[in-house]
């Protein structure tokens, strides 16, 4: 068993729309198919807020507001990527402040080149949502924890 010697810390948004929808992110990458909220890496020197801010503007090309934190790994989980990392993941609930300015489809994996990374979004209920449609651990437990404590009023607009 190789020894832990490492954080890997990853900081995601919770997107909610009006009509109870949760984005998704479905990516291609690692030569593995995967279904995760949006969100991705922390680098050093970087604050978690403006990690999800640069992850945004990264990957929506547009940027988002940060409305609260909602979640972080209480919990042991290594890293499925690298075996020598512990895994701690951070969650905002988040929203844009306008329209997205970026492609939303309604179909899983809807992009065609699948031999380099790729990445397409959709929304899907929260209510609908089944924790096995996600492909990582702590994105379950996520799941369950905003189907249990959702607000109902609760738009995702700020």
């Amino acid at each position: 068993m190789q020894q832990i010697n490492t954080f890997n810390i990853r900081v995601y948004g919770l997107f909610i729309n009006k009509h109870q929808e949760i984005l998704l992110a479905d990516e291609y990458r690692f030569g593995i198919y995967m279904t995760k909220f949006p969100g991705g890496g922390l680098k050093p020197g970087e604050g978690t807020i403006d990690c999800l801010k640069r992850e945004a503007v990264e990957e929506f090309g547009q940027e988002i507001n940060v409305m609260r934190h909602f979640y972080t790994t209480d919990f042991y989980q290594k890293s499925q990527f690298h075996t020598n990392q512990q895994l701690i993941s951070i969650y905002y609930l988040a929203g844009f402040p306008g329209p997205e300015k970026f492609r939303i489809t309604s179909k899983p994996f809807d992009f065609t080149d699948k031999t380099t990374e790729q990445v397409s979004f959709r929304y899907k209920k929260i209510e609908d949502l089944n924790k096995d449609e996600l492909s990582f651990p702590i994105d379950k437990y996520v799941l369950i924890l905003l189907q249990e404590n959702l607000p109902p009023e609760y738009t995702g607009r700020y």
